[in-house]
């Protein structure tokens, strides 16, 4: 249950579809060696409860007797299985005949317990076995299981476009179970989301663009770019070829644009990096412009150091800022500088070499 399937576990799918039928309450039971794995496939607001697979049998009896009633029915999983509600006969060409889940109730399940029933004595003697128009299909077999990747990707895909999503194609994006999507947002082709991502309304994301584990608010356009557990503000325009790596936080209206690579990065509102440029371990404010070829030398080969841009600040294009360097509010750093002391609030920092031009020097030494 715990093998990948677009990047994420074959238990989370499981789970995702379930919960968002109805199912609150998880009783889990799994190998020591695999616990953190198998209970990362579980959202933190679903009630799960976990245990090692050497007797489960009393903490089965009090998850049960929590139940909302004696009849309450109860789905048994007992090995690899997809839940597909509603997809009919489409999928029942590369359907395993293997029986993967029961019914049961709740009390048929006490009962057994107390009389010391085996588990699978039950469910062969009393379960009731879940069929495909159940929505539940058994996996037999890693090639059976890729066979099952697009169908379980398509149902995501279509639930988001009932809520509101607007999918350009079906055959080319991958949407992750975990991974929620506001009303209007576009998904354009290309696009591959996974892990647990948010993502707002009227958001355009795509074509070409790979996102896992990031927030992205409301109004913001992402195109042919990468991030990774980063948080994208409102009305962003991400991309071109943007790579936002972990801890980089856009405030609202940022531009990060074409070949900006981004680590570790706190950028305030309406700040513009339009083009070809590198931020690592960097605080820029408000209203700052940061030019072409800009980079921030932030690693020592010891120890990493912080840049801090405060707002309106501007930097001008090929511009070195080796860090721990400040540049002030409202300052200024003339195009091509290599700046290694702070640059005061309003004023010009320089730090180039002056120009020399040597007359008649090409003249002499043409050939």
């Amino acid at each position: 249950m715990l093998e990948r399937v677009q990047g994420v576990p074959l238990l989370a799918w499981l789970v995702a579809a379930l919960a968002q039928s109805g199912a609150r309450r998880f009783f889990l039971v799994a190998q020591a060696g695999w616990m953190s794995r198998a209970k990362a496939c579980f959202p933190q607001d679903l009630d799960l409860t976990l245990c090692a697979d050497q007797d489960p049998a009393d903490l089965l009896h009090v998850f049960l007797s929590t139940a909302d009633g004696p009849e309450e029915k109860i789905t048994v999983v007992t090995g690899p299985a997809v839940y597909l509600p509603n997809s009919g006969a489409r999928l029942r060409s590369v359907a395993s005949k293997k029986t993967a889940a029961f019914f049961a109730s709740s009390r048929g399940l006490m009962e057994a317990l107390d009389r010391d029933f085996s588990f699978s004595q039950f469910l062969m003697e009393q379960g009731a076995p879940c069929t495909q128009d159940d929505g539940f299909y058994g996996v037999s077999d890693s090639m059976e299981l890729l066979a099952w990747q697009k169908a379980m990707n398509q149902n995501q895909l279509l639930r988001l476009a009932q809520q509101g999503v607007r999918i350009w194609d079906l055959d080319s994006c991958y949407v992750s179970p975990w991974t929620t999507i506001g009303r209007g947002t576009e998904l354009l082709p290309g696009v591959m989301l996974t892990g647990c991502n948010s993502v707002g309304s009227g958001c355009t994301i795509g074509p070409d663009t790979y996102l896992s584990d990031c927030s992205v608010a409301d109004g913001a356009r992402v195109m042919s770019s990468r991030g990774e557990h980063a948080v994208i503000g409102p009305d962003c325009e991400v991309g071109p070829f943007a790579n936002l790596r972990p801890g980089t936080r856009l405030g609202p209206a940022v531009k990060a644009g074409a070949f900006v690579e981004m680590k570790e990065a706190r950028v305030g509102a309406r700040t513009q990096v339009a083009h070809l440029a590198y931020l690592g371990d960097a605080t820029l404010g408000q209203d700052c412009n940061i030019g072409c070829g800009v980079a921030t030398a932030n690693f020592d080969r010891v120890d990493k150091h912080e840049t801090v841009l405060e707002d309106s600040a501007f930097v001008g294009c090929h511009t070195s800022l080796v860090a721990p360097v400040r540049v002030g509010q409202g300052a200024y750093i003339a195009a091509g500088s290599v700046i290694t002391q702070d640059v005061p609030p309003g004023a010009l920092g320089l730090a180039r070499s002056r120009q020399t031009n040597k007359k008649e020097w090409a003249n002499r030494h043409k050939k």
